[in-house]
């Protein structure tokens, strides 16, 4: 009997995938990604030139993305479908060989992967490779550290609704919006609100090729890709005893 590996890719960058996922993708048989329809897929793009000549592989297309609200009845039902379809699909595979599916950023952080998990784990063998957050690579792309002392980061999603993103952004000292895309106008309204719109950049296809690092005050709102994360860093909340540390 085989088992399932998720191989967490990291950001974006090849060269930030670890060296067990590295490993675990060069070696496989079968290979399985999420994409939309008629697109390769992001997963896929980052390990291009990587995957074995033989290696078979499963684009498993979302039926649905942004078509209808994400939180509909039928968005929930279209998604469940999905999952247990692929879940079996991948168990099926996993009772004579290894399949490995591709993740990007870290498998169980947001990661479309954690809803196979919990459909599997119960059913075959599931191992899963850690990977880099995308949010880290953002962070790192800025060239300014996210967190300093005593600060609190939080991750907001831009799906939220404005006045409890706005509440997440005012008592926080560090910010991560994730999920931006066609949400960015309500993602300025909130922070402008906050009065933190001035501080906030916005970090598109971080660690990726056509990387982009903007004050998110300059951006139009309908310039948004889907892989965009806006970012606050935070300034430090007991800068005296970072002092004396440096001392």
């Amino acid at each position: 009997m085989g088992q399932i590996i998720c191989a967490g890719l990291g950001p974006g960058d090849p060269d930030l995938i670890s060296v067990k996922a590295d490993r675990a993708i060069r070696q496989a048989r079968h290979v399985a990604y999420f994409r939309k329809p008629g697109r390769q897929g992001q997963a896929r793009r980052i390990v291009d030139g990587m995957l074995a000549p033989a290696a078979a592989e499963y684009p498993m297309e979302y039926p649905v993305t942004t078509e209808i609200p994400f939180d509909s009845p039928d968005y929930n039902r279209l998604l469940a479908d999905f999952y247990d379809d692929w879940a079996d699909r991948l168990a099926a595979l996993a009772a004579t060989d290894d399949v490995v599916v591709l993740c990007e950023g870290d498998p169980f952080l947001y990661g479309s992967f954690m809803h196979l998990y919990v459909r599997l784990r119960d059913r075959v063998t599931v191992t899963v490779i850690p990977g880099i957050p995308g949010m880290v690579g953002c962070w790192n792309a800025s060239g300014t550290p996210i967190t300093w002392g005593d600060d609190v980061l939080t991750v907001v999603m831009g799906t939220l609704p404005e006045g409890e993103m706005l509440r997440h952004m005012q008592h926080s000292d560090a910010l991560v919006v994730m999920k931006t895309g066609r949400n960015l106008p309500k993602v300025r309204r909130a922070l402008t609100m906050a009065g933190r719109l001035d501080d906030a950049w916005l970090i598109e296809r971080g660690t990726m090729p056509g990387q982009r690092i903007l004050r998110l005050a300059d951006v139009e709102a309908a310039d948004c890709p889907y892989f965009a994360i806006v970012l606050v860093h935070g300034q430090g909340r007991r800068p005296v005893a970072l002092a004396q540390v440096a001392e």
